[in-house]
């Protein structure tokens, strides 16, 4: 889930940044933050890729008892 919102946060900061669409707010700067988006958007998905990797990492344990011979 967090992929996607990598992926939409750094598609939007490219429309920002490179001028695809221009947005006319005065107190804002369409670039600066289309390339804030852009590295919310990158850091959102390495985060999210180093999360799933340790969530598939798995220890097993094996425990090993003495085996009583009179049972047997």
């Amino acid at each position: 889930m967090a992929i996607g919102l990598g992926v939409v946060l750094l598609v939007a900061g490219l429309v920002l940044a490179l001028d695809v669409v221009n947005v006319d707010i005065s107190y804002i700067d369409d670039h600066a933050l289309g390339w804030i988006l852009v590295a919310a958007g990158a850091v959102a998905i390495v985060l999210s890729l180093i999360v799933n990797a340790q969530r598939t990492r798995h220890h097993t344990v094996v425990d090993e008892r003495p085996v009583d011979e009179r049972r047997y």
